[in-house]
């Protein structure tokens, strides 16, 4: 079962990506309250989101967090994300005293180099089954 756009806040992410699959997998699992649900950029509702918010879904650079009309990305994503999740991940927030014009440069760089860093998938990450309805 999937869960429609509006029930909360949805990360797209790159479920090729090595780095991006296991934080997503991070997350899902210490997400107690069911907060976020999962979106992969490769899929339709992905795809979606990514060109609705300007994005070309065929150069996806950026994890997005999309919560209605309010679109987060970069380093701002990452740092609402584990806001979320309470302590310990919420101490996060401290990295917020670093301007954005200072963390998404770095952000981008590693985002830029995802694949040769950490590796790319043959086939998307797919959730366990316990986790499959919070997949969008």
């Amino acid at each position: 079962m999937t869960m429609s756009a509006s029930s909360g806040p949805i990360i797209l992410f790159d479920a090729e990506c090595v780095l991006c699959s296991a934080n997503a997998r991070f997350v899902i699992e210490r997400d107690r309250d069911a907060t976020f649900r999962l979106a992969s950029m490769q899929s339709e509702v992905g795809r979606s989101l990514y060109r609705r918010h300007g994005l070309d879904p065929d150069d996806p650079a950026s994890l997005l967090v999309v919560d209605g009309d309010r679109m987060r990305r970069d380093s701002d994503a990452v740092l609402a994300i584990y806001e979320t999740l309470g302590f310990p991940w919420s101490l996060a927030r401290v990295f917020r005293i670093v301007p954005a014009a200072l963390r998404d440069p770095v952000y981008r760089l590693v985002a830029r180099n995802r694949y040769r860093l950490f590796g790319r998938r043959d086939t998307c990450w797919v959730a366990p089954e316990r986790y499959r309805d919070r997949i969008v």
